[in-house]
Order: C-alpha cells, then sequence, then structure tokens
C-alpha cells in the first residue's frame, strides 16, 4: 500500500492540525503518511492551490482555518472535487460559541500568541538537538551559548536543561587530533562556556560508559594518560577563544546551568 498524502493546512503555522494528525496515525501501528505542512492560508486564492495539489497527488486535507468564510470554501472546494477534508477546529469553536453565548474572535494564531513562551522552548530544544556535538558549525554563530569540553563533561544534557530556560546552545567537542572549528573564535568569548573536570572522575565517568555499552573498559577512551592529554588540549584550545571555564568534577548539571546562566546575564 503507498502512503497516503495528507496536506496539513492552517491559517497559521500548522503545528496543532499536524500534531492532531500525526497522533492520529500513531494509532494504525506500523502505518505512515507523507505530510505536507501548508501554512498561512490567508485567502480563497490560497485554497484553491490546496485544493488543485490534493486532486493532482489524491491526497486528504486535514486543516484548521479560524476563519469562517475560508473555512466554508475549503470545505465548498473539497466536496466540488471530491476530497476527503476534515475540519479539525471547526466543530470545536461551533459548540463553544453556543456555550459560551459570544462569536468566536478567527484571530488566526492566537495559541501561538498566547502561548509563545512554550514555543521559543521547543525552538530551543530543537537548536540544542541540531547543533549538538558539533554537528554543524554553523549553529555556533547563531547560538546564545557554547559549550566546549572534552568527551563526558555533559555538554548534552547541559544543552537540553539550558534549552527548557529558552537558550539556544550549541554544543563542541575538543580532540587533539581535530581541529576546533573557526567559527569558534569568531564569536564573543562571554558567549562561550568551557566545562573543565579532573582527569579521575573523567576516568571513572568514561569506564563506566564503557561498561555500559558492553565494551572493554581499558580503551584508549578511559585512558588516564589519554585523558591528561585531552584536558591540556581543551586548556590550550580554551584559553585561545578567551571562554569562561566552569569545574563541572562535582557539580550536578543544573548547578552547573545556574552557574552559566548567572555568567551570561551578568555578561549582557
Amino acid at each position: 500500500m503507498t502512503e497516503p498524502i495528507i496536506y496539513v493546512v492552517s491559517d497559521s503555522v500548522g503545528e496543532t492540525a499536524e500534531l492532531v494528525t500525526k497522533a492520529a496515525i500513531s494509532q494504525f501501528n506500523g502505518s505512515s503518511a507523507i505530510i505536507k505542512r501548508i501554512p498561512y492560508i490567508e485567502d480563497f486564492s490560497n485554497v484553491d492551490e490546496v485544493i488543485s495539489l490534493a486532486k493532482i497527488n489524491h491526497g486528504m486535507i486535514a486543516f484548521t482555518l479560524v476563519k469562517p468564510e475560508i473555512r466554508e470554501y475549503m470545505k465548498e472546494q473539497a466536496a466540488k472535487e471530491n476530497l476527503y477534508a476534515i475540519d479539525i477546529i471547526g466543530p470545536l469553536m461551533d459548540r463553544f460559541q453556543e456555550l459560551y453565548g459570544k462569536k468566536p474572535l478567527n484571530e488566526p494564531g492566537l495559541v501561538r500568541k498566547l502561548d509563545d513562551d512554550y514555543f521559543k522552548k521547543v525552538e530551543a530544544i530543537e537548536f540544542a538537538v541540531k547543533y549538538d556535538d558539533g554537528r554543524d558549525p554553523r549553529g555556533i554563530l547563531r547560538a546564545d551559548i557554547i559549550l566546549v569540553g572534552v568527551s563526558r563533561t555533559s555538554k548534552t544534557p547541559l544543552s537540553q536543561y539550558l534549552a527548557h530556560k529558552r537558550l539556544k546552545v550549541a554544543n563542541v567537542p575538543l580532540v587533539p587530533e581535530v581541529d576546533p572549528p573557526e567559527e569558534l573564535f569568531q564569536v564573543s568569548p562571554d558567549k562561550c562556556i568551557g566545562l573543565k573536570i579532573s582527569p579521575e572522575k573523567l576516568n571513572d565517568i568514561r569506564r563506566e560508559r564503557l561498561i555500559s555499552l558492553g565494551l572493554n573498559d581499558q580503551a584508549s577512551y578511559a585512558n588516564i594518560n589519554r585523558i591528561k592529554e585531552e584536558l591540556i588540549y581543551f586548556d590550550k584550545i580554551s584559553k585561545k577563544i578567551g571562554c569562561h571555564i566552569i569545574d563541572v568534577t562535582n557539580k550536578a548539571v543544573e548547578e552547573t546551568a545556574n552557574i552559566i546562566i548567572n555568567h551570561i546575564q551578568q555578561n549582557k
């Protein structure tokens, strides 16, 4: 069976319609669909474009349109072309109009405006995932905070924790054999945080990590001499950047995060 094509249509960003659509699909184990989000539908011509696409590709439509004239036009045109179109928000709005005894504002994007804090948090979390572990150095130039350190210094959990505080964080691992990205030296040192750790503590953490993966804890990754070499390299690069250093040896992620937040606020 070919994957159905679902056009998720909204007069705002379309997150609600896409989430509901995905939630419905998830109830059919192993099933999937091609979801094409079409946001900011503002007039009849936009609706016509969606109808045309759905007709050509034998797709269905799931929509959240709060303006009644656009919503009705979508229903009419879909019925005219024998397309299946599900109105996600309309029936609820009609029922609430009866319950409250007043007309809705019919203004697109109000949930986003009311929940702007939530969306900033989601954006920061997505940013932390995208620019985790030095995957894309371009994120360094866009980040609020850049974490640098050797492997297993809590860069990733720190990035996620700070993201929940609506801060965009990129993190960069420092390895002696790999030159750090040039972007590290192009941003303000005030944005950079170096994560320092004692070699003994790091040795313990890495050995436990190897054991948890079913690997030999005597590998070079957990070798104390190798670790000291990496930490010397960290010192060299962090001094070159001029970044603020935090010793995370005996600190919880929350404690380190609070230190970082205070540092950033003081340097604004």
